[in-house]
């Protein structure tokens, strides 16, 4: 097994470590632990099929990282890059301009980003059929990866390993959560797993869409006509979910959309207090069969990689990681990472919740208050489904009011914790809450994964 340790000085002052994977696994062998560094690589999930992975070591100055959490970031889409966009535009220790990110979350834990499905930001698979196209083979392959990551990072198996997720990765990141408990109980799997937070989450995608109207008509963002208008083909979203057709259901869910935007002049689905720019005509290289499932490509993946993020991370940071293969581009196969789940897109994963929660697992739901796509009146609806036995006692809490600090008299969110679910309802942020309330979002994760 061959091992390349070149070390060189990061933009941010860190300790760069880079470890070519095993051509056999796509592993790093062990390696002496070091704080403020970097390390990543490749793990092959399936054949044909290769997971890129990019840890960061925590950088509190008065703790070793072996003292803080270890928390796994996925992005949404399905096809966003973890590794681009949750890294740099989110909880990264740099932003896109390579500048030191003030509420980074290596203040308080390590960080693991991963860039799944296969063919998301850097992964990749060499066949078509390769590709993802359902939940159960989004976790198994995760499976894969994270046995490999824990058998060969052994300093990480003790330390409180949490899955935090964005959208459509809080869809992914239940299913995962769900089977990483079953395969620490089985010992396939050696990690201290504690819990999953579900940002924003695509958990019920029907409540969400059913809830867009009367959110929207409060925020005096839709009359009575364009009230009426998404009710009415929000109902027809339902009728084809109830009939488990869920590809027609991902259409309906398309037109649901392109009425909405009609009616609020092209409100932007992840932040209501802004505008979405006319989307652009898709680059001529990319051929799509469907009509529907192009733009909602566009609207729903495209923004996680914009030209400037696919700049840096097809420029500078390419040529920083140096084991991407040539063929392989930086977002080069989301696109059809989003066309192979079309089917699954619409199924809810409530039940998966709920398993969770009977496990004892540690669940966290936090949603943005300014974000329509996973608006948080839909969240509260999907919750109140639960089968959970302590759900009536989680209702009868009141929430308590947060502050990003102990001057501030301005509050920054609420939240509701009952045993082992938690909400939070973080004020002033869209879809992507530690891009708009980095300060908020810092925090609620420092609370989520108690430090001594």
């Amino acid at each position: 097994m061959e091992v390349v340790l070149p070390r060189c000085p990061l933009p941010c002052g860190l300790l760069l470590l880079l470890l070519l994977p095993s051509p056999n696994t796509g592993a790093v062998i062990d390696r002496p632990a070091e704080e403020g560094k970097e390390v990543w690589g490749y793990v092959t999930v399936r054949e044909d099929a290769h997971m890129f992975w990019w840890l960061y070591y925590a950088t509190d100055r008065c703790k070793s990282f072996s003292e803080l959490p270890l928390i796994m970031w996925l992005q949404g889409g399905p096809g966003g890059s973890s590794t681009g966009f949750g890294n740099f535009e989110e909880i990264g220790p740099l932003d896109s301009d390579l500048k030191p990110r003030k509420t980074t979350w290596l203040q308080a834990a390590n960080l693991l980003f991963v860039d799944n499905p296969v063919g998301t930001g850097f992964s990749y698979v060499n066949k078509s059929d390769a590709y993802a196209q359902d939940l159960d083979t989004v976790a198994s392959d995760m499976m894969v990866l994270l046995k490999i990551f824990f058998s060969t990072n052994r300093e990480f198996q003790t330390v409180p390993f949490y899955i935090f997720s964005e959208s459509y990765g809080g869809k992914m990141a239940a299913a995962i959560g769900l089977e990483l408990y079953k395969a620490v109980q089985q010992g396939t799997i050696k990690c201290n797993f504690a819990g999953v937070a579900l940002g924003d989450s695509w958990i019920s995608p029907i409540d969400s869409v059913l809830s867009w109207g009367s959110y929207l008509y409060s925020m005096s963002l839709l009359d009575d006509n364009g009230l009426a208008e998404v009710f009415k083909i929000a109902e027809q979203v339902l009728d084809a979910v109830n009939k488990k057709h869920y590809k027609e259901a991902t259409l309906l869910w398309d037109k649901a959309e392109v009425v909405i935007e009609n009616n609020t002049d092209g409100v932007n689905f992840y932040n209501i207090l802004t505008k979405s720019s006319p989307m652009s005509v898709m680059e001529s290289s990319l051929e799509f069969t469907q009509t529907h499932l192009a733009r909602l490509c566009r609207r729903h993946v495209r923004h996680l990689q914009g030209n400037t993020l696919s700049e840096l991370m097809n420029g500078p940071i390419r040529k920083k990681l140096k084991i991407i293969p040539e063929d392989c581009t930086w977002g080069g196969q989301a696109a059809n990472v989003f066309f192979n789940m079309e089917e699954d897109f619409m199924k809810p994963v409530i039940s998966i919740v709920d398993e969770l929660l009977k496990t004892g697992i540690n669940v966290t739901v936090y949603n943005g208050q300014l974000d329509l796509i996973v608006d948080t009146m839909g969240q509260e609806a999907w919750i109140r489904k639960l089968k959970w036995s302590e759900l009536p006692k989680f209702n009868q809490l009141k929430w308590k009011a947060l502050y990003t600090n102990p001057e501030s008299s301005e509050t920054s969110a609420f939240v509701k914790s009952y045993k082992n679910l938690a909400f939070y309802w973080i004020l002033k942020a869209g879809h992507m809450v530690p891009s708009d309330q980095g300060d908020m979002a810092l925090k609620m994760m420092r609370l989520v994964t108690p430090q001594e």
